[in-house]
């Protein structure tokens, strides 16, 4: 059977050239860089080589970037460190409605159990953030603002650089979650001019267990977890080297890779998203056609239970998502399309695909001849769909 992968916002494979690079860290270079002996020097130098093709991918100096064990703790200690370190003065946070829960539950539990205020930044049908409406939301007791740069169910990009404005108008910090964007469209913090941004290796075809989190020189953040020295006290514990090697090089492919990429995927999406539309009935693409990242096509098919299309789809070798992976298995529609207006029919029934560097016009052509006959078998059986038809 043929195997499709059409799940990369989920992850993606280990690049080969990553693989070449960690290797060593994994075997003779195995040593502590904190470590004073030559094992430990060794591992010092890979650990701030790294640091300095990282910061370098995104324009920010060396000294701002925190290696972490992936997006979802750097979000966290983005959202919970400024809450901590400014919850004396200001406990009031400002988030995007369509956040990933790396930031959403970490705003919750600061609601629930920490006293603070958080207000959720809306969305429109396409999923764009209304700067007018930030600045309404914004209070002196606001310590930080949070959108995410290229949402992970429906690839919306938000204009991060006019929303960051808007927040250092009233001197309120702001954070990016660019898990996904990162690697994929240009990312430089001095443009975008934020204060803090998250990234993660394992979305940009490096290995699981590692991210980094970018913190603007001068914005002062409290630390999670305690422990020794490691990453100036930012996130003590023993840096993961060959991880931090891994992300490094996969950055580095990436930007050789980044101009063909884009085009590569951008006419692929489009081809997808147009014969899809035509061969299947009732369907709809959520999000919007352009400001997208083009790797993510997000449809809705009436009358149909996304989670049974994945499976469906899984049967015949296609590997998809009915949404962010941290959610699957849910039975509820995904937050990011409720707060874009979705119904919830129609969020129930949404399918992501997420295209990667090995997709080829073949497989979305397979996919195409193999997902209409699923979608009819599926809504013959679906009562809902079958009513409205009559």
């Amino acid at each position: 059977m043929k195997q499709i992968y059409l799940d990369h916002n989920a992850t993606t494979p280990v690049d080969p050239e990553v693989i070449e690079a960690m290797l060593p860290y994994l075997r003779s270079g195995f040593g502590n860089a904190s470590s004073v002996h030559a094992f430990g020097r060794e591992a010092k130098v890979a650990l701030e080589n790294s640091r300095e093709q990282v910061a370098a991918f995104i324009n920010c100096q060396p000294s701002e970037l925190y290696f972490t064990s992936g997006g979802t703790e750097s979000d966290n200690l983005a959202v919970l460190g400024t809450a901590y370190e400014l919850a004396s003065r200001k406990k009031h946070i400002v988030i995007g409605a369509a956040e990933h829960d790396a930031v959403l539950k970490p705003a919750e539990y600061l609601a629930r159990d920490k006293g603070f205020m958080v207000k959720y930044l809306p969305v429109d049908d396409d999923g764009f953030a209304p700067l007018d409406r930030l600045a309404e939301l914004i209070t002196e007791q606001t310590a930080l603002v949070s959108v995410m740069h290229a949402n992970h169910e429906t690839g919306t990009i938000q204009d991060i650089r006019a929303l960051a404005a808007v927040a250092r108008k009233s001197n309120v910090l702001f954070h990016t979650d660019a898990v996904q964007s990162v690697g994929k469209i240009k990312v430089d913090v001095k443009e975008l001019g934020v204060d803090m941004l998250s990234l993660s290796g394992h979305k940009i075809y490096g290995p699981k267990g590692v991210g980094a989190l970018f913190i603007r020189r001068g914005v002062k953040i409290s630390p999670l977890f305690y422990g020794g020295g490691h990453e100036k006290k930012h996130r003590p514990g023993t840096e993961n080297i060959a991880g931090v090697v891994g992300l490094a090089r996969s950055l580095q492919v990436a930007e050789r890779r980044l101009e063909s990429d884009g085009n590569h995927i951008s006419k692929l999406a489009e081809f997808f998203i147009e014969d899809l539309l035509e061969k299947v009935p009732d369907c709809r693409l959520n999000g919007p056609r352009s400001n997208r990242l083009s790797h993510t096509v997000n449809v809705s098919f009436e009358g149909v239970e996304g989670e049974s299309l994945v499976l469906s789809l899984d049967m015949e070798g296609i590997a998809v998502s009915s949404g962010s992976a941290c959610s699957s298995g849910t039975v509820d529609p995904s937050h990011v399309l409720t707060a874009m207006g979705v119904p919830a029919v129609a969020a129930q029934g949404a399918i992501r695909f997420s295209l990667g560097r090995s997709t080829t016009r073949e497989d979305l052509e397979h996919v195409l001849d193999v997902l209409p006959p699923i979608i009819e078998r599926l809504r013959a059986m679906s009562p809902v769909y079958n009513n409205q038809n009559e």
